[in-house]
This record gives C-alpha cells, sequence and structure tokens, in this order.
C-alpha cells in the first residue's frame, strides 16, 4: 500500500492533478478490477459535484453554479438541489 498523502493541505488544483492521474492510471490498466473501480468512481464524483454544488449554492446563489456549470440557474437547481 503507498502513503497516503495530508490532502487537507493541498489546493484544488493539486487534488484535481492527483485525481486525473489516479483515473488515468486505472485506465491505463487493462483490469477488471481497475475497470470496477472507475465505474464506482463515476458515482463518487457525481455525487461529489452535487455536494458541491449545494455548498457553493448555500455560500452564494444558484446562479453562481450556474455560471460554472455553464448552464442556467434553473437548470442547475433543478440538477442538483437535493442529494
Amino acid at each position: 500500500m503507498i502513503d497516503r498523502p495530508d490532502l487537507t493541505q493541498a489546493t484544488p488544483d493539486e487534488l484535481a492533478e492527483l485525481a486525473e492521474a489516479v483515473v488515468a492510471e486505472l485506465a491505463r490498466r487493462a483490469d477488471p478490477d481497475a475497470f470496477a473501480h472507475l465505474l464506482r468512481m463515476t458515482g463518487v464524483v457525481g455525487q461529489g459535484v452535487g455536494v458541491a454544488a449545494r455548498s457553493i449554492a448555500e455560500r452564494g446563489s444558484w446562479a453562481g453554479v450556474a455560471d460554472l456549470a455553464g448552464t442556467s440557474r434553473q437548470a442547475a437547481w433543478e440538477r442538483w438541489r437535493s442529494p
């Protein structure tokens, strides 16, 4: 097992770079377990996007979420308003 870094001190850019590297490595492997992990991660990412959208909306507005997502305020609210 590899040592896990302290992710609490990482910037969003650093975390995204790490996540992208992990996804790329799993995708590169011709391994059914790696594929299964990628499938599971799609659900984790989807949930995370919803949590982040609701958090941003609570601290700002759904218009801010919509701007980041490149959609309308109404579409953002309908998509992510509830878990």
